[in-house]
């Protein structure tokens, strides 16, 4: 049976991609050209026949509005990403701790570098490795409450009106920040969106009732609203205790303004 793409490659294939794609870039930027370098899962080691490729294409500082954007394609057989960032731009970023930053910074820590006379890639892992621990506060206070406090508010709702179809939904979101959440405390990247509930289950200190929830939804026994619903209200309870133990904020006794 005929099937589109994406299509299996080895992965000397897939590096053969990258070396045209890194060719193509240096007619396209020429002396703007800082350094190229592969992220993803191929440059984890782990790419599988499916994967997609992902590469930095790093400028040397300039207008970073007239020449930064991201190239996202397909060949039929294969997809492929170019984010064009400044120099600047991608050392700002990677000393960001925002919600999500146990999946998305994996990127800044390993690069398989395709060019890099000036080093660029070890001076990116380096900036990715300053942020302080009141960084890591800042972000999971965000996440408790405009993550997973109004995913709580949207649960109650749905079970009060009976909308029952949005419920399993909402348990995926609030074990999916739950796994965030354990991720910035720990300050533990995951290796792959595939692979975070299993490695939030192995990262110590976790609250109470996300074992229970990640598990749920792991399963994909999401059908009976009321454990559903009972699953992610124990977790929000082990949350509120959490955040306690930790000085974490959920809830202040004054307006911020």
């Amino acid at each position: 049976m005929n099937r589109n793409g994406p299509a299996k490659m080895t992965r000397d294939e897939r590096l053969a991609n990258c070396d045209i794609i890194a060719q193509r870039l240096h007619k396209a930027y020429g002396d703007q050209l800082l350094a190229i370098g592969v992220y993803g899962s191929m440059a984890r080691g782990t790419d599988a026949p499916y994967s997609d490729i992902e590469i930095f294409c790093v400028l040397r500082d300039g207008n970073a509005a007239t020449v930064e954007c991201c190239y996202e394609w397909s060949m039929g057989s294969w997809k492929a990403e170019v984010d064009v960032r400044t120099a600047d731009t991608l050392l700002h970023e990677a000393a960001l701790v925002e919600g999500d930053w146990p999946l998305t910074h994996g990127p800044y820590f390993q690069v398989l570098s395709l060019y890099d006379p000036e080093h660029f890639f070890p001076r990116l892992r380096l900036k990715a490795e300053t942020p302080s621990p009141a960084d890591f506060k800042s972000a999971i206070d965000e996440v408790l409450v405009g993550e997973v406090m109004e995913l709580a508010g949207k649960l109650r709702n749905a079970e009060l009106q009976g909308n029952f179809a949005y419920i399993p939904y909402l348990a995926m979101k609030m074990s999916h920040y739950g796994a965030m959440l354990i991720g910035l405390h720990n300050r533990k990247l995951f290796t792959t969106g595939a692979l975070v509930m299993a490695e939030a289950l192995a990262m110590p200190d976790r609250p109470t009732g996300f074992d229970q929830l990640a598990e749920l939804v792991m399963s994909g026994r999401l059908d009976n609203p009321s454990q559903t619903v009972a699953a992610c209200e124990a977790f929000w309870d082990g949350l509120e205790t959490w955040a306690g133990e930790h000085n974490y904020v959920i809830h202040t006794r004054r307006f911020p303004f």
